[in-house]
């Protein structure tokens, strides 16, 4: 069933549990809730294309180091972000879940292993094997014999649809009998039972002025990293200081893998190395290595787990390249319609392909112009910090909702383990014969401040990751939800998505994001049976209410 809020709808609609967001997260839910014989509810902010007034709701103020436009920083229609996402898939490391001395507020409440099933489902759903393979399998000799104690080289594996989550994707939801999917239809608020204790019920608005309230046994929040907080906080006509911010937590710890030139490589093997790290292919897997300090490497020198690639870019004192820089005015000018990303897919497709042709040809040309040389691309681990936020700001939006204000602050750990990695990579280089690094002066101020770089990526500031800002916890004092992502202190609201992250890895967030929603999507049906007055028959495939 479909309802379409800014066309009218029913006053109410219920559900066994009601999912607020249609991204990555909340349709990897919903499809395992289906599939267990749970009813559900897809509340969706947007449509099923980009609108510019929808859009506008996500619309606020940066007010710490400099961030793109939070207007744009996230798409918000049926499928979310991952429209116009660059298919890169990674699992964090064991390390990353671990409670690190040297790194403050690290820690999950669950382990790599806990969540190692959920992986493979996850990865099988991306059309990606259950099982990730290393470099060494794919690259075999090719692969420098680095110490594994000083570097890892760890893969990204591609999802090569770009529309894995779209509409035309999406018929088994949308066409579900137990499914209803209702479409420009923002919460306004989460609304809590007087004792705080519960959700009773969500307050649903249009932009055309129409209203809604969905009633549900069981609640998820999987609106993005920015909007999950922007909703707890502002869900506050029974509990002034917000749902699940009794400890003022909720909103803290934002983080994003922040983007940046690490140095650059010269002389020995730098044209071998270049070749090395550009994107691969075998059979039909799509994949490319990077660069991460070895554990021992980490626990010695007290270095965050962050990463760095490998490729041909323009000198920190160059200019961009003309091609450059009409693509990158095609991305980031183009309303993201679903023509305007055709327009995009069409064009990188076209880059791509003349990229195979006149490469390696054009990285030797630009090197010996003194235009351009082989950098270091980094694409950071942030570390945990209480200051780096997301609060409500006086400015309402169109609802009336608060619009949110982003204080986005690094820590010198960041930049002392980006350090720390080039200098590994400079001693592994050196030690076999392939050349050496020349570090980015900005390492070495003693200022110790996060730089950015226009020239070192298509996204200079960092990947669009938002991430931390619901963090999981044993503990309500620590965090705000626990280990199943349940909100401390509500029995029946959850949040999904990167927004639990305790700490970000350098994995890009998703593949974990759909393995957490089908992790919490489990505990929950397993709820829904065993809570009295109400039955889950998974192989029947229905809900039946006990009489």
């Amino acid at each position: 069933m479909r309802f379409d809020l800014a066309e009218g709808g029913p006053d109410g609609i219920a559900a066994d549990v009601a999912i607020i967001g249609a991204g990555a997260a909340g349709l990897s839910l919903a499809r395992r809730l289906l599939a267990a014989g749970a009813s559900v509810a897809i509340l969706e902010s947007g449509g099923f294309d980009h609108e510019a007034s929808t859009a506008d709701l996500n619309a606020g103020r940066s007010v710490g180091l400099d961030y793109y436009a939070l207007r744009d920083a996230r798409l918000r229609f049926f499928g979310g972000t991952t429209a116009i996402w660059g298919g890169r898939c990674a699992t964090l490391d064991p390390i990353d879940f671990e409670r690190r001395p040297w790194v403050a507020h690290s820690g999950w409440p669950i382990t790599h292993e806990d969540l190692a099933p959920y992986y493979a489902q996850a990865r099988r759903t991306f059309g990606l094997p259950g099982e990730p393979p290393s470099a060494q399998a794919l690259l075999g000799k090719r692969l420098p014999a680095f110490d594994p104690e000083e570097l890892a080289t760890p893969l990204w594996c591609f999802d090569e649809r770009f529309d894995r989550f779209s509409r035309k994707n999406s018929a088994d939801l949308l066409d579900h009998p137990r499914c209803t999917v209702v479409t420009h239809a923002t919460v306004r608020e989460i609304v809590a039972a007087s004792s705080g204790r519960a959700v009773e019920r969500l307050s649903l608005r249009s932009l055309s002025g129409n209203r809604m309230t969905v009633s549900a046994r069981q609640f998820v929040l999987a609106a993005g990293g920015i909007e999950n907080p922007r909703l707890l906080l502002a869900s506050r006509s029974v509990m002034p200081r917000g749902l699940g911010n009794d400890h003022d937590l909720v909103g803290r710890y934002f983080m994003e893998h922040p983007h940046a030139r690490g140095g650059r490589i010269v002389g020995g093997a730098s044209w071998k190395l270049l070749d090395l790290f550009g994107r691969k292919r075998s059979g039909r897997l799509s994949f490319a290595p990077l660069l991460a300090p070895g554990v021992a490497l980490q626990r010695r020198a007290g270095l965050l787990n962050t990463s760095l690639t490998i490729a041909c870019r323009r000198r920190a004192d160059g200019r961009q390249a003309l091609l450059m820089a009409a693509y990158e005015r095609m991305k980031h000018g183009t309303a993201p319609t679903a023509r305007g990303r055709g327009l995009w897919k069409t064009l990188k497709r076209a880059v791509n392909a003349a990229q195979q042709v006149v490469d390696p040809a054009r990285p030797w040309l630009q090197e010996r112009l003194g235009l351009g040389e082989i950098s270091l691309v980094v694409r950071a681990e942030q570390a945990p910090n209480p200051d780096s936020r997301i609060r409500l700001g006086a400015e309402l939006d169109a609802l009336g909702m608060p619009r949110p204000v982003l204080d986005w602050r690094t820590s010198p750990i960041d930049v002392d383990s980006v350090g720390g990695l080039v200098s590994a990579l400079d001693r592994e280089l050196r030690r076999l014969a392939m050349g050496r690094v020349e570090a980015a002066p900005w390492l070495g101020d003693p200022s110790r401040r996060w730089q950015t770089d226009p020239l070192i990526s298509t996204h200079a500031i960092g990947g669009y990751h938002h991430m931390g800002t619901t963090r999981m916890s044993d503990s309500p004092r620590d965090g705000v939800t626990d280990a199943t992502g349940r909100v401390h202190g509500l029995d029946n609201l959850y949040v999904a998505g990167s927004s639990l992250f305790p700490t970000s890895g350098w994995a890009n967030p998703t593949l974990t994001i759909v393995a957490l929603a089908l992790r919490t999507a489990d505990h929950i049906a397993a709820r829904l049976r065993r809570t009295e007055g109400a039955t889950i028959i998974p192989a029947e495939g229905r809900y039946a209410r006990r009489q």
